[in-house]
């Protein structure tokens, strides 16, 4: 059994600053690439920036200068620090992560989500 789950969602005023963080636990051999997608109402999920076990980083434009994803992988936590948010950023954020599991191989798993609300 693994369970990704994310702290840090809330609300906040445009132009202000957030993390979010997703820890991974259970059954876990390996952790390779954790991201980190949202989903606002009315919307597809999208890909907002995922990182490498070796600490390589992608971001899609729309966050790009403004989000920064890290990891501990001693930890097995992601973080992503939003910098500069705008209302288009309320969304629900889920942490993603490709695990190889103990007993079961290799899958990704998800968080439940956080919500982030960005006022304008």
């Amino acid at each position: 059994q693994v369970q990704l789950v994310e702290s840090g969602g809330g609300l906040v005023q445009a132009g202000g600053s957030l993390r979010v963080s997703c820890v991974a636990s259970g059954s876990i051999f390996r952790v390779k690439t954790m991201g980190w997608y949202r989903q606002a109402p009315g919307k597809q999920r999208e890909l907002v920036a995922n990182i490498t076990s070796d600490g390589s980083t992608n971001y899609a434009d729309s966050v790009k200068g403004r989000f920064t994803i890290s990891r501990d992988n001693a930890q097995n936590t992601v973080f992503l620090e939003m910098n500069s948010l705008k209302p288009d950023d309320t969304a629900t954020y889920y942490c993603n992560a490709r695990i190889v599991n103990t007993y079961s191989g290799t899958r990704d798993y998800w968080g439940k989500g956080t919500l982030v609300t960005v006022s304008s």
